[in-house]
């Protein structure tokens, strides 16, 4: 795995001439992962931790490429933005031009939109703009509120098998602890029982080599069942002990896709300019209406995407990267107010992309710690961690 490999690859070789012998210092900082309900001393345990620190750096690393993806998209925006407002004197006045007719004949296509039973305007222009994705933002929005509540009843399985393995651990430890009574009142009972034996053998001179037997016999069934009841409270107590480490765990993972898939909602939500899901596919079905019924202005609209193709052509002229997303917004390109609005929301989108960008940053580089530190605080263990570490790089390169 290429990140792993360049996460770990420098630290590794320093170890590997700071201690060639596997001793190292032990600095450990924190990480999201919580280590304190995990047995480092155990093998399976240790492992497993040092896996979930692994599947959190190569998650964050998939979401790093995914984000950086659309934080270039949105960039690229604003740097069209800026060669726009960057034009000389003569192709600005040009390109102000093809803007004012079409500003003009879209104000004429107003007058009958002005009705009251038609869509707003702002949400059809807004619509307008999303329809060559609107299909593909429906789906994401419909995956990531979807992955939402699959991720919020995980949670809440995790959370109720979690109190389920410690109640079953608090009537173990209950159980045990019966065990010991019992075993101290069976032992209590025995000495009394043989006690009255050997009293009446010595007093009354009775023959009472039966009562031994059965009294022993007795007591060693008792005993026995005892001893079975108490080492299988202690063996399923273990194992619940290891099944709440294991919950813990996936709970963390959970928890950290949670705050992953609740940003990415916030973005796409911010993005297409919604709430929800439902309110996107209302306002993509009136669209798709209002649409139909300006089909009747076929001149007016012939006219409109003539000039459309004009401005596109210009602004290819000019090197615009993705000169497309103007042409539904002429009036940003004549009216600084729209053009600073316009850049106020790219700038936003950017925002809350780096918030991710870092969050998910912050998350590799705590696991990266992480692991740093077991390998340090345990020498020992340093080998396997290591052998574990490359063991991920080779599997993800194949």
């Amino acid at each position: 795995m290429g990140f792993l490999k360049k996460l770990f690859g420098k630290w590794f070789a320093a170890k590997d001439r700071e201690y060639p012998d596997g001793e190292a210092e032990e600095n450990a900082e924190g990480s999201v992962l919580r280590r304190d309900s995990v047995n480092l001393y155990d093998q399976g345990q240790r492992m497993g931790y040092v896996r979930s620190c692994l599947e959190q750096m190569k998650d964050a690393e998939i979401q790093i490429g995914s984000l950086t993806k659309e934080y270039s998209m949105v960039t690229s925006y604003l740097t069209d933005m800026e060669e726009l407002e960057a034009l000389p004197g003569s192709e600005k006045k040009e390109l102000f031009a093809i803007a004012d007719k079409i500003t003009a004949y879209e104000r004429e296509k107003n007058l009958y939109e002005e009705r009251k039973d038609h869509m707003p305007e702002a949400d059809f222009r807004h619509m307008e703009r999303m329809a060559p994705e609107a299909e593909e933002s429906i789906q994401k929005l419909k995956e990531a509120e979807a992955y939402q509540e699959k991720i919020r009843q995980d949670m809440r399985r995790l959370s109720g098998e979690k109190h389920a393995y410690q109640y079953r651990k608090h009537d173990l430890r209950n159980t045990m602890v019966n065990m010991r009574g019992m075993m101290i009142i069976t032992s209590f009972a025995f000495a009394t029982c043989m006690a009255i034996l050997f009293l009446l053998q010595i007093l009354l001179e009775m023959d009472i080599r039966i009562g031994y037997i059965l009294t022993a016999a007795a007591t060693a069934f008792a005993v026995f069942m005892i001893y079975l009841k108490y080492t299988e409270a202690v063996r399923e107590k273990k194992q619940v002990e290891r099944a709440i480490n294991r919950l813990i765990l996936l709970q963390n993972k959970v928890k950290i896709r949670y705050v992953n898939n609740t940003n990415l909602l916030e973005y796409l939500y911010v993005k297409y300019g919604v709430e929800s899901l439902e309110e996107m596919i209302r306002l993509w079905k009136q669209y798709e209406a209002e649409r139909e019924e300006r089909l009747k202005f076929k001149e007016l609209y012939a006219e409109l995407d003539y000039q459309r193709k004009e401005l596109l052509r210009i602004l290819r002229r000019f090197q615009i990267k993705d000169p497309e997303i103007w042409l539904y917004q002429t009036q940003a390109i004549t009216n600084k107010g729209e053009m600073v609005e316009i850049r106020h929301n790219l700038i936003q989108r950017r925002q809350k992309l780096r918030k991710q960008m870092e969050y998910n940053e912050q998350l590799a580089e705590s696991a990266q710690m992480e692991v740093k530190a077991l390998a340090e605080e345990f020498p020992a263990y340093a080998p396997e961690i290591m052998e574990l570490v490359s063991q991920y790089e080779e599997g993800q390169a194949s």
